[in-house]
């Protein structure tokens, strides 16, 4: 039942009963406890795709103080495949919630904004394609719902600053995707951010940030939008272009079609590629070391090969390939990102090096990621450095058991998550740089203090933002 038709019924049985005196009220434990339905938080899956049914449902079902009550996906296909995928995910973690089944109802919506007029809906995940993420986050923290959004914060720096200041003063809670940042999995990103941070490698002086590429391809021939598909809604504020599958999701409705990689993932109308799909992690460890979180880089320039760089390029998909890119700090600490070095982050200090990674790590199997068997998580240039103490007057990094579990207890206790929105966006940005000096074949010059390009590049600062359709818009 729906905790606030709870609430409401109780209220009135309250007020309307007459209990006999020999006849006690029996009452039910779960009514006040915990799991009481007034301390659930009642959650709605919006985006039905691979990362939700995979990742984000997984996650919240484990936790027994929320329940998934509502699914939502302009794909009619999935959003119809969305309860059972829910309730699968609740009979895969019941050990770990106590046995929930997702035995309740869940609604069905295909339009996010009705889903966010519900007012029994206290929390959603936004589970969508990138160019969505942060307009369909503003709307929910303005209606009222705290957020788990998938990484990047945003498709553009300034719709990022849009999302940061709209988060900021709704007073909710939004917890980025940035799941490095928490100890389940992966425990050793904060182990070595600690360590770094606490001087063990000396002064920390380079960091070496190994993402992969994307390969081009895609099928370009114009194929009839899908019955079930509002596909102008899910271009969303992008440009009109015409339907292929290869631009969107597979249209194969088995679980196997829904968690394959998309293709809106290599096309830059939706996206930065690589750069920040995981880049929005790795670069965000980054700055956990550096202790750079809410700042960013001053100068950035680097290469990269596009597909569309060979005029012969008959292809749909158009983000880069094998690339380099570098950044310097203000605090005099210099990073390179690139596809040739090995995934994962390597900070380099005057008196050592420390090293991590996830290992051989994919989402699914058509992610391009190398091969990283036989790769330590986490490494050193000296054994004795993983095995330091971090002692009780030194730096400890926020600790997070997992990061949806941070998010929903940030939601009952009203205390910052682990990966707040700033810090989301501020990794989103430096990202976003990297790409912007992709593009530009130079080196560009920023000023993270005010957000703006130093040496009135108007070039560079046309690529702060992306014109948008006002239908879709904030």
């Amino acid at each position: 039942m729906e905790r606030r038709k709870f609430l409401s019924r109780t209220v009135k049985v309250a007020a309307g009963a007459t209990i006999a005196a020999n006849f006690p009220m029996i009452v039910p434990a779960s009514v006040f406890g915990k799991n009481a339905p007034s301390n659930l938080i009642n959650v709605a899956s919006i985006g039905c795709g691979r990362i939700s049914v995979s990742h984000d449902m997984p996650a919240v079902a484990r936790y027994s103080g929320a329940r998934i009550r509502a699914v939502c996906d302009l794909d009619k296909n999935r959003a119809a495949a969305g309860p059972a995928a829910v309730r699968s995910n609740y009979e895969k973690a019941a050990p770990f919630n106590g046995g929930l089944k997702g035995d309740w109802k869940i609604d069905v919506y295909h339009d996010y904004k009705e889903l966010l007029e519900n007012k029994d809906i206290d929390a959603v995940h936004i589970s969508l394609p990138d160019h969505q993420h942060a307009i369909v986050a503003v709307h929910a923290v303005n209606a009222g719902k705290d957020v788990y959004l998938q990484k990047p914060a945003s498709l553009t720096i300034e719709e990022g600053r849009i999302l940061s200041n709209a988060v900021t003063k709704s007073g909710r809670i939004l917890q980025m995707g940035s799941q490095q940042r928490s100890i389940d999995p992966w425990p050793q990103f904060k182990r070595v951010c600690e360590l770094v941070r606490n001087g063990r490698i000396g002064e920390l002086k380079t960091v070496e940030v190994g993402l992969p590429g994307d390969p081009g391809g895609g099928n370009k021939m114009q194929m009839p939008v899908p019955s079930g598909l509002d596909f102008d809604s899910w271009l969303g504020a992008t440009p009109e272009v015409y339907y292929t599958e290869d631009r969107v999701h597979s249209q194969d409705a088995s679980m196997k079609g829904i968690t394959s990689r998309p293709g809106w993932l290599r096309c830059e109308q939706f996206g930065a590629g690589m750069i920040t799909g995981w880049g929005a992690h790795h670069i965000d460890t980054a700055h956990w070391g550096m202790g750079t979180e809410l700042t960013g880089p001053v100068e950035i320039w680097g290469h990269a090969a596009f597909p569309t760089d060979d005029p012969d390029y008959k292809g749909l998909w158009d983000v880069h390939g094998i690339f380099r890119t570098e950044a310097l700090y203000a605090n005099g600490v210099h990073m390179t990102v690139s596809n040739e070095l090995p995934n994962g982050v390597k900070f380099i200090g005057s008196e050592g090096w420390l090293w991590t990674t996830r290992g051989n790590y994919k989402v699914t199997d058509t992610d391009p990621v190398a091969d990283n068997t036989g790769v330590k998580p986490i490494d050193a240039s000296d054994p004795k450095i993983l095995r330091s103490v971090i002692g009780p007057n030194e730096i400890h990094l926020y600790e997070s058991s997992e990061q949806h579990a941070n998010w929903l207890d940030c939601i009952k206790t009203r205390k910052a998550p682990s990966a707040p929105v700033e810090v989301g966006h501020r990794s989103c940005s430096a990202c976003l740089l990297h790409h912007i000096a992709m593009k530009l074949k130079r080196k560009i010059y920023w000023n993270p203090e005010n957000e703006t390009f130093r040496n009135a590049d108007n070039a560079a600062t046309g690529m702060l933002s992306r014109p948008r359709r006002k239908k879709y818009d904030f």
